[in-house]
């Protein structure tokens, strides 16, 4: 009889145990008015990038001209042209190509430099750093205006300079030279974002421990395997960084490309974003509409081969 009331009265301990679950339970239950505060973005999400999305698919596969209200389905038809019979297009993909390739390689190439030269926090790498991010801050149309004036072939600086030294030779027309005239482009890009990359190499250098490098030096290693086996290894992320935003800049540069190559810019000079552009203007709001999702898809794809080509370089060192 005592065993069996004894079985049957509550343990204090069991009731702790189930005081506890029950706490648990509550605290891992989420309060629904957390859900109303991820809202607001959302709802930007949804109008300014979701809605237009979807809607440059449905207008992809028209023939609108963006004023009209009445407008035809031509299914592929946009698509089979630009992939098939539209030179301007395909041209506007060389350049852009072109661009990208200079762009990003010298501007990370230069960036990740002038980081290793100014990585110290002395009064005098602080300075120059600050003068070589300048050019950041400035607006892409205030660069190329200044830059199309050190391009012009009569009064330009440039030649004025190869002119007061002898260099006449030298001397060229740059944006006027359809073959060279979009390397000069990318080189008035990588002047005005090298310094704001340097900054993102700085930040990756300075998290490297001395002590790596201490170690290094013992076992004989000289300057260039140190950055080999120890630098390069390690500022893997901020490489990565560096390189997705450069392939960004280098199909945003719409504003430097007009600056310097006026509206709408000339054949040599015209990249994707500007032949969308042109295309709109010109009331094509179809066709320009799947440009852009051609234009959507070749940056995904750029942007998925440069995150692999990172990462098999940063495993292969």
């Amino acid at each position: 009889m005592t065993e069996t009331l004894q079985e049957r009265s509550p343990r204090v301990g069991d009731g702790e145990a189930r005081t506890g679950r029950r706490r648990r339970s509550a605290a891992a239950r989420t309060h629904p008015g957390l859900w109303l505060f991820p809202l607001p973005a959302l709802v930007l999400y949804v109008v300014f990038f979701a809605g237009p999305t979807i809607q440059a698919f449905q207008y992809s596969i028209t023939d609108w001209d963006g004023f009209s209200a009445a407008y035809q389905n031509v299914g592929a038809t946009n698509f089979e042209n630009i992939a098939t019979n539209d030179d301007l297009f395909l041209g506007a993909a060389t350049n852009n190509l072109k661009f990208l390739l200079v762009v990003v390689i010298a501007q990370t190439v230069l960036s990740l430099l002038l980081a290793v030269l100014l990585q110290r926090n002395s009064r005098s790498s602080t300075t120059l750093r600050a003068l070589f991010f300048l050019p950041a801050i400035l607006s892409s149309v205030s660069v190329a205006f200044v830059w199309k004036f050190m391009y012009d072939p009569n009064f330009g600086l440039i030649n004025q300079v190869l002119g007061g030294i002898g260099l006449d030779g030298l001397k060229s027309s740059f944006l006027g030279n359809a073959s060279t005239a979009i390397y000069w482009v990318a080189l008035t890009q990588v002047w005005a974002h090298a310094g704001q990359l340097m900054v993102i190499f700085v930040a990756g250098l300075q998290q490297i421990p001395e002590e790596l490098y201490e170690s290094a030096a013992l076992d004989g290693a000289s300057q260039w395997q140190r950055f080999r086996f120890v630098t390069w290894p390690l500022i893997a992320p901020a490489t990565a960084i560096v390189v997705a935003y450069t392939t960004i800049q280098s199909f945003k540069a719409f504003d430097l490309i007009l600056g310097l190559g006026g509206n709408p810019p000339k054949g040599s000079l015209d990249i994707l974003s500007t032949r969308i552009y042109t295309t709109f203007t010109n009331s094509r709001f179809g066709y320009a509409a799947a440009e852009s999702i051609v234009f959507m898809v070749i940056i995904a794809l750029v942007s998925f081969l440069q995150r692999r080509a990172v990462r098999l370089t940063q495993h292969g060192v």
